[in-house]
């Protein structure tokens, strides 16, 4: 149908070998859950039936994080919680990639005190920011869609990062 068509009998497919590892990496990303307040229920929702993240390959959900490559930072991050995370995201392997989910995780949201980290970007490099207080479940699933098509075509920050360290 698709595949042996384009082969008609030659029995091999020629390709680049980073295109075919960043297929392999596109279609198994393993997330960390960074549930921190309101908008973990909402990263929740997303591995349930409903909206069913197992489609896209990420429905291992690990808590481990020397066994996942995307940490999910949902919610509101103060200074204090802020090193911990930091930590979470230096024990995960390489390439590893980071969504900032929801307003608090991206800006500080409404909370505009000392306490409270002003965005996860400031200490992690975020490659996908989804938008809203809290955002819908199909929010995430399309920042998964787009985190897939950075790392397809090698655009992600923390690929970047691992070429300027070597």
């Amino acid at each position: 149908m698709g595949l042996e068509d384009k082969l008609k009998g030659d029995g091999f497919v020629l390709g680049k070998l980073d295109e075919v590892l960043n297929w392999c990496k596109k279609n198994s990303v393993w997330p960390l859950p960074m549930g921190i307040s309101c908008c973990a229920i909402e990263m929740m929702a997303t591995a349930g039936p409903r909206f069913d993240i197992a489609r896209f390959g990420s429905e291992v959900f690990r808590f481990s994080p020397r066994q996942s490559d995307l940490m999910i930072v949902a919610g509101t991050v103060n200074y204090k919680m802020s090193k911990v995370v930091k930590k979470i995201y230096d024990q995960m392997p390489d390439p590893k990639w980071v969504i900032a989910m929801g307003a608090c995780a991206s800006s500080g949201g409404i909370y505009r005190t000392y306490s409270v980290v002003q965005g996860v970007d400031l200490f992690l490099p975020v490659d996908v920011y989804v938008a809203g207080c809290p955002p819908r479940p199909d929010n995430l699933l399309n920042a998964l869609i787009t985190l897939q098509e950075k790392i397809q075509k090698g655009e992600c920050k923390a690929i970047e990062e691992s070429k300027t360290a070597i």
